[in-house]
């Protein structure tokens, strides 16, 4: 006989994580159980009344904040944000950006030209290669 397999278990730091929220505004509950597999799959498909306005509200952790407004990790860094931010302040960054934020997302966008323009001359050269292993 096999023993009984445990539930596969994260701690609730990555549980948040992979939910893309910011884990000190989750309820204590949350914060003090190993979360499940089962459990954060459960949360994805059919989230709680919690989940959901906190998804809607924040505050958001930083990635999802920097995803928000368009910038990187480190240009939320260079502006100086340090702190987690709530949805409605995201806005007002958004609706009046300081100039960190307009240069911010001018380099994010350069970089993600840059990195498109990269990928597609990767794609290139692979598809010559194949072209000529062929012939």
């Amino acid at each position: 006989m096999t023993p009984a397999k445990s539930p596969q278990t994260m701690k609730p730091a990555t549980a948040a994580q992979k939910l893309g929220i910011y884990l000190p505004a989750t309820p204590e509950s949350f914060q003090a159980e190993p979360v499940s597999r089962e459990q954060l799959n459960r949360m994805i498909a059919d989230p709680p009344e919690w989940l959901v306005e906190l998804r809607k509200s924040g505050p958001h952790p930083r990635p999802v904040v920097a995803h928000k407004l368009g910038v990187s990790n480190a240009g939320l860094t260079r502006g100086e944000v340090t702190e987690p931010l709530t949805t409605d302040e995201i806005s007002a960054l958004l609706q009046q950006p300081p100039a960190w934020l307009v240069r911010e997302r001018a380099t994010h966008a350069e970089v993600n030209e840059e990195n498109a323009r990269v990928k597609a001359v990767k794609a290139y050269k692979r598809s010559q290669r194949e072209e000529a292993g062929r012939a």
